[in-house]
């Protein structure tokens, strides 16, 4: 992705994740806002954005981070938000026996004291492979990657989703459900 293509793939993520009211929109409960009048809005507020723009942003981030309805006319990010506008309500699914968390070294000892939590954002987020795990956790610093006990999990009762992107996320991960290696 070109610098300009990621400076505003960066600006729909926090438009459509974070502060939707940054340049005057509001997102439905499942996070969708009418892709023309989010066009109008980012323009108004000195963000130019068209539909090509858009849809090239949708096809070529390589986090699959946003999706486009199936009529073509509301675009919503997949997952990730810490508005409080948006409460997806996604499908209840039987995650697989494990998934992973990447995360950094320095934050270890705070989740073997409270497991993984939300923080700001609605979900935990993990990951099927560990090499997505991995590169999550780079993000943030020396990266480590936590194996989720994810189907005893389900067994016991917490639920987990699929975001449109393949990201998997449940509220939280108590520490006895995760291997730290």
């Amino acid at each position: 992705m070109n610098n300009q293509l990621d400076k505003n793939s960066k600006f729909l993520s926090y438009i459509l994740r974070h502060q939707p009211e940054a340049i005057g929109i509001t997102l439905d409960a499942d996070g969708w806002v009418d892709i023309n009048y989010l066009i109008l809005q980012a323009n108004q507020h000195g963000k130019s954005l068209s539909q090509e723009l858009i849809k090239e942003i949708v096809e070529t981030n390589d986090k699959k981070r946003f999706t486009i309805s199936k009529d073509g006319l509301k675009i919503r990010a997949a997952q990730g938000h810490s508005t409080k506008q948006v409460e997806i309500n996604y499908a209840e699914q039987i995650p697989p026996e494990f998934l992973y968390h990447g995360t950094a070294t320095r934050f270890i000892d705070s989740i073997k004291e409270q497991g993984l939590i939300a923080g700001n954002r609605h979900y935990v987020h993990l990951s099927s492979d560990e090499q997505t795990a991995n590169a999550v956790g780079k993000r943030h610093g020396k990266p480590i990657v936590l194996k989720v006990k994810a189907l005893l999990m389900y067994q016991q009762g917490f639920k987990f989703y699929l975001a449109d992107n393949g990201v998997w996320l449940t509220n939280t991960v108590p520490t006895n459900f995760l291997l730290f290696d």
